[in-house]
């Protein structure tokens, strides 16, 4: 059994919200929520916003412990998670490398796919490509007329679309070139859920079902219509077997402490067809982990201080107190 630290073994800690990426005001929510928490449980603790000095406000604030709330790039991508290493700080969630790897949904898909998890056909479209309509068509001719086009690393739908014609396609690549590289993801009709993982172990799943076209950012965020439900319906066989593929996929990329693996349920198959993997998942009291959470019998702040406890300590590369 894991030896609980004390509260003040974490020392001070700083909740890392904000920053500069397209999921910005997702992040200040989550951030502010997960401070809050950890207030409420007597925690010396700290917000620290990283869209601009960062080194300079761990140095004035002296945290001795960083819990990331940031989503997207620079928080999720591996960046922070590498510098807090370099000034040996300890942290939440996944390590450097891993975090790299579930933000590249490219790359992620590549591994997944050697190791015989089941996900969508794809195809990359770099971002400097010129993408015509008589490419677009070999695409569609490739993967089917119904597809998924997302930036290869950006999260919560930034930057997303579906698509159903060759004009559309073209359209959506170029939109999603604004951001970054892009995948192209073969349409799977079914219905959408993910896993929680927490400190090795799968939470309750949840089923997410919306009237839009697809589970994008106003379902996620801005729509009072899209329903959660979890438990998610599934017979306990499914159950079982939706959190094992998740645990195993997010383990398999080398991801830690705790995060979110999202899937769909192809419809003709009811084969479990893997999206994603989310290393630094929305923590807002109405995010998705809190309700798996809940459903398991966690309360916000006892899952917040569960996060806290998966950070690490690394081997600095030099002394890392830079206090003072």
């Amino acid at each position: 059994m894991k030896q609980q630290l004390t509260i003040e073994q974490y020392g001070k800690v700083g909740v890392l919200l904000g920053g500069t990426s397209a999921e910005r005001d997702i992040s200040l929510l989550s951030g502010e929520t997960i401070y809050r928490a950890l207030k409420k449980r007597n925690f010396d603790v700290v917000k620290i916003d990283t869209q601009s000095s960062l080194y300079e406000q761990i140095k004035l604030n002296e945290i001795d412990t960083a819990f990331i709330a940031l989503h997207g790039r620079d928080g999720e991508d591996g960046v922070v998670q590498g510098f807090l290493k370099l000034l040996g700080i300890p942290f939440t969630g996944s390590d450097t490398a891993s975090s790299a790897l579930a933000m590249n949904k490219l790359h992620c898909k590549r591994i997944w796919r050697q190791l015989n998890f089941a996900t969508a056909a794809f195809e990359q479209v770099i971002k400097s490509d010129e993408f015509d309509i008589e490419r677009a068509k070999k695409v569609i001719e490739s993967l089917g007329t119904t597809l998924f086009v997302k930036p290869i690393r950006e999260g919560s739908s930034v930057g997303m679309s579906k698509v159903s014609s060759a004009s559309e396609l073209v359209n959506a690549v170029k939109l999603a070139q604004k951001y970054d590289d892009v995948l192209v993801e073969k349409f799977i009709a079914g219905r959408e859920y993910t896993v929680t993982i927490l400190n090795g172990k799968a939470l309750p799943s949840i089923s997410m079902v919306t009237p839009n076209d697809f589970y994008d950012y106003d379902a996620k965020y801005k729509a009072k219509t899209t329903e959660y439900f979890c438990p998610s319906g599934l017979s306990q066989e499914l159950e079982n077997q939706v959190r094992t593929a998740a645990l195993n996929a997010f383990n398999a990329i080398g991801c830690s402490g705790w995060g979110r693996v999202d899937f769909i349920q192809d419809e003709k198959s009811s084969e479990f067809m893997l999206l994603e993997a989310n290393t630094v998942p929305g923590m807002t009291e109405t995010s998705l982990v809190p309700k798996s959470a809940n459903a398991a019998g966690i309360s916000f702040e006892d899952l917040v201080v569960e996060i806290l406890s998966t950070s690490k300590i690394p081997s600095p590369l030099f002394d890392g107190r830079i206090h003072g």
